[in-house]
C-alpha cells in the first residue's frame, strides 16, 4: 500500500494538470485563439478523445515493450513539453492573434496555430500514456495470492477515482478561477508544475516498486489465434485433430522485478517465486469459443501460427470482455452530454450562491465533491457490510457495480429531463422562452442530475478498473485496464454521432431540430434527454445480457 500511496498522490496532480485545461479549453480557443464556437467545440472533442484513445497505446506499450514505470516517466515528459509549450504561447502576445476590438476576429493561423495544435496534442499524447499506465503499475504493488492483497488493490481502484475527483476540484475551482480572472498563463502555469511536481514524486517512490517484466505484443498473441482459428475453418483437407502444443510458452507469463527479483537458473526453471507471480498450473482448454480452439487442436499451417493452449485461453478472456466494455460507452455518451447542454442550461439560470457567482464551467464540481464524499463511505461501510452480508471477499462482484453505475447514469438521464420541463417551465412562466435574460430558477436544480452520474461514474469507472485488470491475463493487463479510458473516448464520439442523427431526424420535413435554435429555450432538450434514458435503459438491459454469462477467472471474484 506504501509503494501504491505514491501513484495516488500523483493522480491527483495528474488529473489536476489534465481537467484544469479541458474544462475550460472551449473558452481559451473562442475568446483568445477567436476560433468560431463549433470549431472551438469540435477541437476540444477530437482533444479529449484523442488523450483517452491513446490509453491504448499506453497500455500497449506497457505490456508489450516497456514496463508500467517507464511508460509513465515517457508520457508524463511528453506531457510537460506540450504545457511548456502552450504556457509560452500563452504569455507571449506575439505568438497569439491580433486582440478584437471589430465585430470580426482574426483566427490563429500558420505557425501559430501548429504551436498551439502541436503544445494540445503533445499534451493529449502524455495524458494517454499516463492513463494507459498508472492505474496498472499501482494495483501491481499487490499481493493477489492472498484475500488481503485483493482487498487492498479493491481499496486501491476505489481511491484512485477518489483522487482523480481530488485533482478535478481542484481544477475545476481554483485554476478555472485563475484562468478567468489573472490570465491563461497562469493556467497553464499551474498545471506545468503539478505535472513536473508529480514527476518527482513518482520516482521518490522507485525503492519501493514492483515492476512487472515486459512480455511481448498482447496484439500479436490476439491476432495469432484468430489468424489460426479462422485459418484452419477455412483450409479443406485437414486430417490431423491431434493437440499439438498444449505447453504454456514462458514468455507469456510476466513476474515482477526489483528488490526480490527472481533469477533464471536455467531454462524453463526459475529461482524462488514470489506466491502471486508463481508458475500458473498447465492450462487446459474449455468448451465457450470452441471455434479458436482449432489453433491448437491442429496441426498449424504456417509455423508462425503456432499457438499454445494458454495463448488461446488468454484470448478467449479478452474476447469475452469485449461486451463489458462496448455496454459502458452508454454511460460516457450521458456524461458527454451533461457535460454540454448542462452548462449551457446553466448558464440561461441564476449562478448565485449568496453573494458568489459561480461559473457555468465549475459545474463539475458537483459530481466531483460527491465522488469524494461516497468512495470513502463505499469502501469503510457499504463494502465491509456487504462482505457480512454476501459472506464472499469481494462483497459486491465487479460487474454487480458496473451494473449499479448504469441503472444510476438512467435515473440522470430522466432527472436532466425533469429539470429541464421545470427550467422551460419557468421561462415560460416569466415569458421570458424568446429572451437571453436570465431565468429567476437557481441552476443548483441543475446540480441534481450531476449527483446521480457523480454516483454512476464513480461505481462504474472503479468497478471496470479493477475487472479488466484482474480478469485480463497478466499479459494483457495495461491493455485490458486502458479499455476503460478507452470507453471514455468512444462515449465522446457516440454524443457528437447522436446529437448529429437526432438532428437530421427530427429537422426532416421542414421541422425545426431538436438541438438547434438561437438559444437554448428553442431546445427540445427535455425530448433528447428522455431519448438518452430510454436508451441507457435499453444499454443496461444489453449489459444484463452479458454480465449474466459472464464466468469470473479471478481469485476471488468467483466468491
Amino acid at each position: 500500500m506504501l509503494a501504491a500511496s505514491f501513484v495516488l498522490v500523483v493522480e491527483i496532480l495528474e488529473n489536476l494538470a489534465y481537467l484544469a485545461n479541458a474544462s475550460n479549453l472551449v473558452l481559451y480557443l473562442r475568446e483568445y485563439m477567436h476560433l468560431s464556437p463549433s470549431k472551438s467545440a469540435n477541437d476540444v472533442t477530437n482533444f479529449m478523445g484523442t488523450a483517452f484513445l491513446l490509453a491504448l497505446l499506453g497500455g500497449f506499450l506497457s505490456d508489450a515493450f516497456f514496463s508500467t514505470f517507464v511508460i509513465f516517466l515517457i508520457s508524463a515528459s511528453i506531457e510537460f513539453l506540450g504545457l511548456i509549450i502552450l504556457t509560452i504561447q500563452a504569455r507571449t502576445p506575439s505568438l497569439m492573434p491580433p486582440s478584437c476590438d471589430g465585430p470580426t476576429c482574426e483566427s490563429v493561423s500558420g505557425s501559430k496555430a501548429a504551436m498551439l495544435f502541436v503544445g494540445l496534442y503533445l499534451v493529449a499524447l502524455g495524458v494517454g500514456g499516463i492513463k494507459g499506465s498508472l492505474p496498472s503499475h499501482g494495483a501491481e504493488q499487490f499481493d493477489e495470492s492472498t484475500p488481503k492483497g485483493r482487498k487492498q488493490r479493491s481499496t486501491f481502484f476505489n481511491y484512485f477515482v477518489f483522487c482523480l475527483a481530488c485533482g478535478a476540484l481542484v481544477a475545476v475551482t481554483f485554476v478555472v478561477w485563475l484562468e478567468d480572472n489573472k490570465g491563461w498563463k497562469w493556467g497553464f502555469g499551474v498545471s506545468t508544475i503539478a505535472i513536473f511536481v508529480s514527476i518527482l514524486i513518482f520516482l521518490s517512490g522507485s525503492s519501493f516498486y514492483r515492476n512487472k517484466i515486459p512480455c511481448g505484443s498482447p496484439l500479436t498473441t490476439i491476432l495469432k489465434v484468430l489468424l489460426a482459428a479462422s485459418a484452419k475453418c477455412c483450409a479443406s483437407g485437414s486430417s490431423s485433430n491431434a493437440v499439438v502444443n498444449l505447453a504454456i510458452s514462458p514468455s507469456n507469463h510476466c513476474v515482477p522485478k526489483g528488490k526480490k527479483e527472481e533469477v533464471v537458473k536455467s531454462e524453463g526453471e526459475l529461482e524462488k517465486l514470489p506466491p502471486q507471480e508463481s508458475v500458473p498450473p498447465k492450462a487446459e482448454l474449455t468448451n465457450s469459443l470452441r471455434c479458436l480452439n482449432r489453433a491448437v487442436e491442429e496441426r498449424p499451417i504456417h509455423r508462425l501460427l503456432e499457438c499454445t493452449v494458454q495463448q488461446v485461453e488468454d484470448v478467449k478472456v479478452v474476447l469475452k470482455m469485449l461486451p463489458i466494455f462496448a455496454c459502458t460507452i452508454m454511460l460516457n455518451c450521458c456524461l458527454a452530454q451533461l457535460s454540454t447542454f448542462s452548462v449551457q442550461q446553466a448558464a440561461s439560470m441564476n449562478t448565485k450562491i449568496g453573494n458568489l457567482k459561480i461559473p457555468p464551467a465549475s459545474l463539475p464540481v458537483f459530481p466531483v465533491v460527491f465522488i469524494m464524499i461516497l468512495a470513502p463511505i463505499y469502501d469503510h461501510l457499504i463494502i465491509p457490510f456487504a462482505r457480512k452480508a454476501t459472506k464472499t471477499e469481494m462483497g459486491i462482484t465487479h460487474l454487480q457495480r458496473i451494473g449499479v453505475g448504469l441503472v444510476l447514469s438512467i435515473l440522470a438521464m430522466a432527472v436532466a429531463a425533469l429539470v429541464e420541463i421545470k427550467r422551460k417551465g419557468v421561462a415560460k412562466d416569466k415569458g421570458l422562452l424568446e429572451s437571453q435574460e436570465t431565468l429567476p430558477a437557481t441552476f443548483l436544480w441543475i446540480a441534481l442530475q450531476y449527483l446521480f452520474l457523480g454516483s454512476a461514474d464513480l461505481f462504474t469507472l472503479a468497478g471496470l478498473l479493477e475487472f479488466f485488470f484482474t480478469e485480463a491475463p497478466s499479459s494483457m493487463r495495461s491493455l485490458a485496464t486502458s479499455l476503460s479510458w478507452a470507453s471514455l473516448a468512444m462515449g465522446y464520439y457516440l454524443s457528437s454521432v447522436i446529437v448529429s442523427i437526432v438532428n437530421s431526424i427530427t429537422g426532416s420535413s421542414g421541422n425545426t431540430p431538436w438541438l438547434k435554435g438561437r438559444h437554448i429555450n428553442s431546445y427540445k432538450l427535455d425530448y433528447f434527454y428522455w431519448l438518452m434514458c430510454v436508451l441507457s435503459a435499453a444499454n443496461f438491459l444489453h449489459y444484463l445480457f452479458w454480465a449474466m454469462r459472464y464466468k469470473y477467472r479471478s481469485a476471488g471474484s468467483r466468491s
